[in-house]
């Protein structure tokens, strides 16, 4: 068993999801903030990847207090668990995701990762230990499932959304595409990786749902089962 997974991103018109230094702009606006702000709330936990953990330092918190409320209400952490995927245990200490809001936090490192820092992580966090080399995301899940969680945000960044997509653990796939052109060859997308190299392995989506928001479009995914 696994949780229930939203891949969830903001895309320039030409498919880049920052630019070609990998630095952090701004795509869309108020409106799909607030969007995602729910989406967040709705969530057992959000997971990101630590390139985007050292890019941008995200704390991935619910920011309305509205929302922050309606989880209280309901015996929920203010915030979802929040989950790094850091084979190697790079998270830096000081890192706001650590630091800044409530709830459990999770890294999750490989075997191989120096003993020292994991050590250091378990002071803030809780440590989950699967594959060798690479976090095994199959097995993350399940041990997530195990802990409770039952839907799942991706927030990023391309590498990891890129894993996600190729072991076929994404069920839902939401995108913000903004008015704007980023460009370069070397610009992130949203599925990094190694990609598929035959047509009858690509992921398959349903027919979308769009919706006209902050001058451009959202769009909204199920993933073809089977």
């Amino acid at each position: 068993m696994r949780p229930y997974v939203t891949v969830n991103l903001a895309m320039s018109a030409d498919g880049k999801i920052s630019t070609r230094e990998r630095r952090q702009v701004r795509i869309s606006g108020a409106r799909d903030f607030g969007r995602v702000d729910t989406l967040k709330a709705q969530q057992d936990a959000i997971v990101v990847g630590i390139g985007t953990v050292l890019a941008d330092n995200p704390s991935l918190t619910v920011k309305s207090p509205a929302l922050r409320e309606e989880r209280r209400k309901e015996g929920k952490d203010e915030d979802p668990v929040r989950v790094v995927v850091d084979s190697q245990a790079r998270t830096p200490w000081g890192a706001d995701i650590l630091r800044r809001g409530t709830g459990e936090r999770v890294i999750a490192v490989a075997e191989s990762a120096p003993r020292e820092r994991v050590e250091q992580l378990r002071e803030l966090a809780t440590v989950l230990v699967t594959g060798t080399e690479q976090v095994d995301l199959d097995q993350l899940l399940r041990e997530l499932h195990r802990k409770g969680i039952r839907r799942l945000m991706v927030e990023g960044g391309g590498t990891l959304i890129w894993g996600f997509f190729s072991r076929g653990l994404v069920d839902e796939f939401c995108t913000f595409v903004g008015p704007v052109v980023i460009g370069g060859k070397d610009a992130p997308t949203p599925a990094d990786g190694e990609g598929f190299l035959r047509e009858q392995d690509f992921v398959r989506l349903e027919p979308p749902t769009v919706t006209e928001c902050d001058g451009g479009v959202m769009l909204r995914w199920r993933v073809r089962q089977g």
